[in-house]
C-alpha cells in the first residue's frame, strides 16, 4: 500500500470538495437557513452521490459518458435543468418567507430527507464530476492496481466530501453565524437563488472536453 498515493489523493481530494460550486452552495443554505441536521444530511447526500460517481468510474460508465456526447449533454442538461429548478424554488421560498414575517409567522423549513436529496442530486446532476474522476483515476491507476485499492482510493475521497462538507454544515449552523444571517434570510435565499440558476445556465453551456 503506497502512503504516498493515499496523500496524494487526500489532497486532491481536499482541492476537488472545497472549490466552490453548486456542492458548496447547497450545503451552505441548507445549513445557515434550515438547520444542522438538514446540512448534515445534505452532505451526506452529497458523499452518496461521490460513491455513484467512483463506481460509474470503476465500472466505466463515467468514461463513457466524457466521451459520449449525447450522453454528456443529457446528464448536462439534466443536472442544469434541476440547479434552476433549486433557483427558483429558493425566490419561491423568499416570498413566502416575506408572507409569514408579515404575518407574524415562522418561515418555512425543510426536512432532513429533502436536504439529504438536495446534495445526492445536486452531485449525481454534475457531469463534471464524470470528467474528473475518469482524469482522477486515469493517473492514480494502472492495469495492474488491485481492484481492492482502487475502490479504496473512491472511497476515501467521498470520506474526503463527508468530512468537509460536515465539518461546513456544522460552522455555517452555529447560533453566531445563523444569527448573523437571520435578518436578511429573505436575501440570502434570492442571493442563492440566483447563484444556482447561474451555475445552471453555466452547466447548459459547457461542454465535455
Amino acid at each position: 500500500m503506497n502512503t504516498t498515493n493515499f496523500l496524494t489523493v487526500t489532497v486532491v481530494g481536499l482541492l476537488a470538495v472545497m472549490s466552490p460550486g453548486p456542492d458548496f452552495l447547497i450545503v451552505t443554505r441548507n445549513s445557515i437557513l434550515y438547520s444542522k441536521r438538514v446540512g448534515l444530511c445534505t452532505a451526506l447526500g452529497i458523499a452518496l452521490g461521490t460513491i455513484v460517481w467512483v463506481a460509474a468510474s470503476l465500472l466505466g460508465i463515467a468514461l463513457v459518458i466524457s466521451k459520449t456526447v449525447w450522453l454528456f449533454n443529457i446528464v448536462k442538461w439534466l443536472g442544469a435543468a434541476y440547479l434552476v429548478y433549486l433557483g427558483i424554488k429558493s425566490f419561491r421560498k423568499s416570498k413566502d418567507t416575506v408572507v409569514k414575517e408579515n404575518t407574524g409567522e415562522l418561515p418555512g423549513h425543510i426536512t432532513a430527507r429533502a436536504g439529504f436529496w438536495n446534495g445526492f442530486l445536486t452531485n449525481l446532476s454534475n457531469p463534471k464530476a464524470a470528467l474528473f474522476f475518469v482524469s482522477f483515476f486515469s493517473v492514480m491507476i494502472t492495469p495492474e492496481t488491485p481492484g481492492v485499492l482502487r475502490a479504496a482510493y473512491g472511497l476515501e475521497i467521498s470520506g474526503i466530501a463527508l468530512l468537509w462538507f460536515s465539518l461546513l454544515a456544522t460552522v455555517l449552523s452555529t447560533t453566531r453565524i445563523k444569527g448573523v444571517f437571520e435578518h436578511i434570510s429573505t436575501g440570502l435565499r434570492r442571493v442563492t437563488g440566483a447563484l444556482f440558476i447561474a451555475l445552471g445556465i453555466k452547466l447548459a453551456l459547457s461542454k465535455a472536453t
